[in-house]
């Protein structure tokens, strides 16, 4: 890998950041086997609040390595092509 293919250090650090919390290392985890999955069930899969899933989603989001598609009253989640590089990096962990 050579240096331009390289992310700068802020860029790592959106990405080290976002995922920094438990919560949001299982919500990529979730959604890395279930994609299309609702905020309703990933709440329900994790036994955690629907609120506090909602932010971390959100931060994930943020981050860059969370999709998510509205579907009439509904959020689908999916991990984009950067989730995708997280979790394969999580899973070599």
């Amino acid at each position: 890998m050579n240096e331009r293919t390289w992310k700068t250090v802020k860029q790592l650090e959106r990405y080290f950041k976002g995922a920094a919390n438990h919560r949001r290392l299982a919500i990529l985890k979730l959604v890395a086997g279930r994609p299309g999955v609702t905020l309703e069930e990933i709440a329900e899969a994790l036994d955690c609040n629907i609120k506090t899933i909602s932010e971390h989603s959100r931060r994930l989001v943020q981050a860059g390595l969370l999709n998510k598609k509205y579907q009439g009253r509904t959020v689908e989640h999916s991990a984009s092509p950067y989730g995708i590089k997280f979790i394969r990096f999580m899973q070599t962990f």
